[in-house]
């Protein structure tokens, strides 16, 4: 599931700028198979912030931000956060889905983008990413998928 800058523009349909990493949630019982499969294409981790995430980078300078997920039956998900017994609490309603490039790709709604966008002084691409979700139709906002 796409989250941060890519997954904004998932939403919107289209890439609205420029990119440093790809952030991806992954199921962390999935974890192996993931690592293993990047890893096959070069990328090698360099970045752990475990449990919360960690970072692979291929010999070109890709990154791609990995955040393990802890799904519950109802669809919701909890990850880990620098806070201990406070994770991240995902909805099952926030996994929507958005297009890239003209691909359906699984990704967050535009709601939990905006909750992960506060408690921290933006940057100027954050402003651009909160704009932009602010200005998304009403259904794109809620966990409606589409």
């Amino acid at each position: 599931m796409h989250g941060g800058g890519w997954g904004v523009d998932a939403l919107a349909g289209e890439q609205t700028r420029p990119h440093g990493d790809l952030d991806l949630m992954h199921r962390e019982e999935q974890e192996p198979q993931v690592v293993a499969a990047l890893a096959a294409r070069g990328f090698a981790e360099t970045l752990s912030w475990r449990p919360v995430r960690f970072v692979l980078t291929d010999p070109d300078g890709r990154e791609i931000d990995l955040h393990p997920l802890r799904f519950a039956e109802d669809g919701s998900a909890e990850q880990s956060s620098l806070t201990p017994g406070e994770p991240f609490h995902y909805p099952a309603e926030c996994f929507v889905t958005g297009t890239i490039l003209g691909t359906p790709v699984r990704c967050l709604s535009a709601e939990q983008q905006l909750l992960f966008h506060q408690g921290y002084e933006p940057r100027e691409r954050d402003l651009h990413d909160l704009a932009l979700l602010r200005s998304l139709p009403r259904r794109k906002l809620g966990g409606a998928d589409g």
